[in-house]
């Protein structure tokens, strides 16, 4: 990995990166050798039951420097981006200087760009889209939303599609709209130093597939395990990479070596759109090559 940036003492470090890149460990030693509070900004890390499957720091390595906002919900408590927010607004006014860590790239555009204030929305909206949605796909969704919106949410991710049709819905004004209507940003980028991990494709795919094994080897499966009775496919807390394909063959769907192999492909599926989403989102942050 290449040497860092000069970064002021008490200077806030965000790192970005894809899944398997490394960006944890990077976090954990600029924490021990110059100080400072490793701060989840992984949407998955959050929820207190996937320790192994998010690959949220182990008890050692918490030990080695202080954690937080990692593990803290339980499954079905609510969350969102505005609640992580909230969250790291509080760290930022006090204690020692953050490094916020973590693969969620909507959690940092939102820290360093501002978050629209958009009304939640209603639980019966919210039970029509889930219907909508289960019936037939998101592509009448899609056809009700506002060109300026369509044109900037991931129209191949189900639930950004859901949640701009739900903004419209609820408020009668598009996605776009009220992103136009942004506040100012929590922290600036000229505030902090931004970091983003670059990871070359087919390297990073070998990490990904070595660290599933891993995890299986560790017990992720156990962890699986304990949810399967209260097991939800569309709560936030299950859509940790892995989780579905594990279900799938505890329930007698899929062999081991089905769902271990089908869950590698979706963990880089999903490091492609992180990557891609670095790329167009992160143009000004220092990049950082892995290796």
């Amino acid at each position: 990995m290449q040497s860092l940036p000069e970064i002021e003492p008490h200077t806030p470090i965000l790192i970005a990166g894809p899944t398997a890149s490394g960006k944890s460990a990077l976090a954990l030693e600029i924490a021990q050798t110059q100080g400072g509070v490793v701060v989840n900004a992984d949407a998955l890390q959050v929820w207190s039951c996937w320790r192994l499957l998010s690959a949220r720091p182990s008890l050692g390595e918490e030990a080695r420097a202080p954690h937080l906002l990692y593990g803290h919900k339980a499954p079905g408590e609510a969350y969102s981006v505005g609640a992580w927010l909230r969250e790291i607004a509080a760290l930022l006014d006090q204690g020692p200087r953050p490094i916020i860590v973590g693969g969620t790239g909507l959690y940092f555009t939102a820290l360093t760009e501002g978050l629209a204030q958009i009304p939640a929305t209603p639980p019966a909206i919210r039970a029509e889209a889930d219907a909508l949605r289960t019936r037939d796909g998101t592509a009448p969704m899609l056809a009700a939303l506002d060109p300026d919106t369509r044109a900037r949410i991931d129209v191949q991710n189900p639930m950004r599609v859901q949640r701009a049709w739900e903004v419209q819905r609820t408020t009668g004004d598009g996605l776009a709209a009220w992103q136009d209507r942004t506040p100012a940003p929590l922290l600036p980028l000229a505030r902090c130093a931004p970091l983003v991990l670059e990871a070359e494709r087919d390297w990073l795919a070998r990490r990904i597939d070595r660290r599933f094994d891993q995890m299986l080897a560790q017990g992720t499966l156990d962890e699986v395990r304990a949810v399967e009775s209260i097991w939800d496919a569309d709560a936030l807390w299950a859509k940790a990479i892995g989780a579905p394909e594990l279900i799938a063959h505890l329930r007698g769907d899929l062999s081991l070596d089905e769902a271990r192999s089908r869950a590698q492909a979706a963990s880089r599926q999903y490091a492609k759109r992180q990557r891609t989403w670095f790329r167009s989102r992160m143009k000004a942050w220092h990049k950082i090559a892995c290796a």
